[in-house]
């Protein structure tokens, strides 16, 4: 038993010292912002690497997820017969919840991997020691685009699931379901307001963003410089990213619904 209490202690400490870490971490990302900002290319390059190679996965994710909502939403809704609300519980669903948070995690399992083993690769293969020699910062040279980035694709990949969300919703409930279309569109108009929704969304896929991208970054930079380390960099960043993605929704909507 005292074994275990203790084993607890270290994990404690352990995480506690991490979280330390990724805060002096992001505040160097912070203080780096002025000078990438000075070299926009290098930021739309990681907007393209993080955010356009990603927009297949995004796309065809968010294309089914709405044919699936809108076959439960009709399924539903039949018994009580509302299915003309099929475009309403789908893209409330989608603009709230589901793009964000989906968006959030296919994010860090396609681009937060990449981000987090290309920097750890780089640490592993002396390239960032290599440009600290030459007084180049690692950190406003490599990092802060990569972070910059990333932040700047996850609201657009949000919006454009939900986007692909709701075209498999109108796809199935209106041409195969036979849903009626003008109340499938009507009241989706009507019940979807863009401050209390849309908003909503596009607030939490950029705090999801920060949180995809500071983990990632934070993971690839500090690796191990081995490939168990850099493999296991990836692991983390995929798993660290899933549990706040997660966190962060719970406590953004219980602070957007007024519960907090």
């Amino acid at each position: 038993m005292k074994r275990v209490a203790i084993d607890v202690w270290y994990a404690i400490q352990d995480w506690l010292e991490t979280f330390g870490a990724s805060q002096i971490f992001f505040v160097r990302l912070l203080a780096g912002v002025p000078s990438a900002l000075a070299r926009p290319g290098l930021i739309i390059k990681q907007v393209h690497a993080s955010g356009v190679l990603s927009l297949g996965i995004i796309g065809i994710s968010g294309f089914f997820v709405g044919l699936v909502l809108s076959l439960q939403a009709y399924n539903s809704l039949a018994k009580f017969g509302a299915t003309e609300s099929i475009g309403v519980v789908a893209s409330l669903a989608l603009v709230r919840e589901l793009g964000p948070v989906v968006t959030a995690l296919l994010f860090a399992g396609r681009a937060g991997t990449a981000l987090a083993s290309e920097i750890g690769l780089m640490r592993a293969t002396d390239q960032l020691s290599g440009m600290e020699m030459m007084a180049i910062d690692p950190v406003r040279r490599v990092a802060v685009p990569r972070f910059l980035g990333a932040i700047i694709a996850m609201p657009l990949l949000a919006a454009i699931f939900s986007a692909f969300g709701i075209f498999g919703a109108w796809l199935e409930g209106v041409v195969i379901l036979g849903v009626d279309e003008g109340a499938f569109w009507s009241q989706m108009q009507a019940n979807v307001d863009v401050y209390d929704d849309v908003l909503a969304g596009v607030l939490k896929s950029f705090v999801f963003g920060i949180a995809a991208s500071l983990l990632a970054v934070f993971e690839g930079y500090n690796s191990i410089p081995t490939a168990e380390g850099v493999s296991r960099a990836t692991t983390r960043t995929v798993v660290l990213t899933a549990l706040s993605v997660l966190v962060l929704n719970f406590m953004l909507t219980a602070i957007l619904i007024g519960k907090v």
